[in-house]
């Protein structure tokens, strides 16, 4: 009989609060939890933003106590014993804990003079890490001139240097491209083999679901309290024969989305390549894909995202009306021809061309540091260009820059808001910014308010609102003047599976009505809602296509039904080798 496993750390009743800002209420950002980390296995910590993930995993490092409940660490109670257990923990915050201004070596030097080290442990410690990463020839490059990736590698090392026992890694793959993200789940699953011996394990937050389905058991966060705790194959489990792909005729993907969110027993309806996911409800009758707006129903495979809607048990939110169909201006809505930008004697972007129809949406793909942001920062006249033609709805951003920027509505990652306003006051500020008379900023704030459900969010902070409602709110702050071209930079980073249908179903509305769309994502589901794609590397453009394209480029026998992702990491693998040879 197999002897039980010890757990690395027991969680019992756990509760945290903290103080509600300007007198506000205490905010609670975990509820009760009660659960066990295992050794020997990858932990998926789950949920959108606002779950309590960084709260979970900065009590188990010992940086915050518990307001309530008990966490007990190797066996000892971590509130009594946090110094001793110090050295046998591994934390790898968000944004990778670096210091910009030290070298890659400077940074691991630093976090082995913390642990104490002994030369003797410290020097193979770091030449394995560094080779293991690929970090080895970079020691000399300043922390602050690396690329998401690679500060995602570095973070890594300094957290692994201690040989830790329990290793606790914060969103390590947000905001990095999917090689990165598959690189970084081999490093640590070949450092959880090396250190199986020691009864290692590794807790890895994350809100992307698709990573956790690798995990050995998945803690399913949401508003601080625990839907689930269990391996993912049990949680996708009770989804089985409630899963569907439907066919759905070229360019009809939005509409039958909007039409699918509308039948009864749908509980949830996304875009997956070229066809349209939808989960049933428990029970649910097959309806009769016509009424879906498609002509086939054919199973599908239960993903971790469906088993997270379905325990929120909440229905994905009906997509607002379409605006006014907008007349439809001849020729493109973006033209890009022999775009260059250079940084001194840094070429970022190299000889870049393509056009944007009008009413499209387009994604802007490519590997951390490949060229795809400096892109998006020159058409929205942020940034210019160093040689090349750009234009944006009919302007020209080098003759005419302010002319073409009025016609451009922009939301940034983190979405920009101001913390400290209100919603309504957000809205007002940004009115007058796109140069609204008093009457048309009062129309428009209160458009804005009541089409994207914020009235009762009107009065409160932004900075206090949940991560959904902030979303809307910078999307509604963006459109605010009727903007020809949106563009919008990693959109839904973070948040929930239900939120981002939601804002998708929208922004589908916009193109509908005649708005186009330029997007960058390091998200290949978020890629999927996109008609056409665009993926740079080291700074050109080395393909163009639909999702579909894409796919078909690196099908293969090996490889006979590869995802969005798969075609990403292949394109851009192949590109890279051939400027190697």
């Amino acid at each position: 009989m197999t002897e039980p496993v010890a757990p690395l750390a027991t969680i019992a009743g756990l509760r945290h609060r903290f103080p509600g800002a300007r007198h506000a209420a205490p905010q609670t950002a975990l509820d009760g939890i009660d659960t066990t980390i295992l050794p020997g296995m990858i932990t998926g910590v789950v949920g959108p933003d606002g779950a309590g993930k960084t709260t979970l995993l900065r009590l188990l490092a010992g940086l915050l106590r518990p307001t309530a409940g008990q966490i007990a660490v190797f066996g000892l109670d971590l509130a009594d014993h946090a110094a001793t257990v110090h050295d046998r923990i591994g934390y790898m915050p968000q944004r990778f804990g670096l210091y910009e201004d030290l070298t890659v070596a400077g940074n691991i030097q630093l976090h082995a003079d913390l642990h104490a080290m002994p030369s003797a442990i410290r020097v193979p410690r770091i030449s394995m890490l560094l080779a293991a990463t690929g970090l080895a020839p970079f020691t000399d490059r300043l922390a602050g001139k690396l690329s998401g990736g690679m500060k995602q590698k570095l973070g890594l090392v300094c957290a692994l240097l201690a040989r830790p026992k329990l290793l606790l890694l914060d969103e390590p793959s947000v905001g990095v491209d999917p090689a990165s993200r598959r690189e970084l789940w081999a490093i640590v699953a070949h450092m959880l083999a090396e250190g199986l011996a020691d009864g290692m394990g590794v807790v890895w937050a994350t809100a992307y679901l698709d990573e956790a389905e690798r995990c050995g058991r998945v803690l399913l966060l949401h508003e601080g309290r625990l839907l689930a705790d269990d391996t993912p194959e049990a949680i996708m489990a009770p989804m089985r024969d409630r899963v569907f792909l439907l066919d759905v005729p070229p360019g009809q993907r939005r509409a039958a989305v909007r039409l699918a969110a509308s039948v009864a027993g749908v509980a949830d309806a996304s875009v997956q390549g070229d066809h349209l996911r939808i989960v049933l409800r428990p029970g649910a009758a097959l309806p009769d894909p016509s009424a879906l707006g498609g002509s086939h129903l054919s199973p599908a495979a239960p993903r971790l995202e469906d088993g997270f809607i379905d325990r929120l048990g909440t229905v994905a939110p009906t997509p607002i009306p379409a605006p006014a169909t907008r007349p439809v201006a001849q020729g493109p809505a973006i033209e890009v021809a022999h775009l260059v930008r250079r940084f001194g004697d840094f070429l970022a972007v190299d000889d870049v061309s393509f056009s944007v129809a009008r009413g499209e949406i387009f994604g802007l793909l490519g590997p951390n540091g490949a060229g795809k942001s400096t892109i998006f920062r020159m058409l929205c006249g942020l940034l210019r260009p160093s040689a090349g033609r750009a234009q944006v709805a009919g302007g020209d951003l080098i003759r005419e820059p302010a002319a073409a920027r009025a016609r451009l509505g922009y939301m940034a990652q983190r979405f920009s808001l101001y913390g400290e306003l209100t919603a309504r006051e957000n809205l007002r500020f940004f009115a007058r910014v796109y140069g609204l008379s008093r009457a048309a900023q009062q129309a428009a704030v209160a458009a804005a308010l009541a089409d994207f459900d914020l009235a009762d969010s009107a009065d409160q902070v932004a900075g206090d609102l949940p991560l959904g409602v902030k979303q809307r709110l910078a999307l509604a702050a963006s459109l605010l003047h009727a903007p020809d071209i949106l563009f919008l930079d990693e959109p839904t980073s973070g948040v929930d599976p239900l939120a981002r249908r939601a804002f998708w179903a929208r922004i589908g509305t916009l193109a509908e009505a005649g708005v186009t769309v330029l997007v960058t994502s390091h998200f290949m589901d978020e890629a999927e809602y996109c008609d056409r794609l665009a993926i740079v590397s080291s700074g050109r453009l080395i393909a163009t296509g639909t999702p579909a394209d894409l796919r078909g480029r690196v099908r293969s026998d090996a490889m006979p039904n590869p995802t969005l992702e798969d075609a990403f990491i292949a394109l851009v693998g192949a590109d890279l080798r051939a400027r190697a040879a």
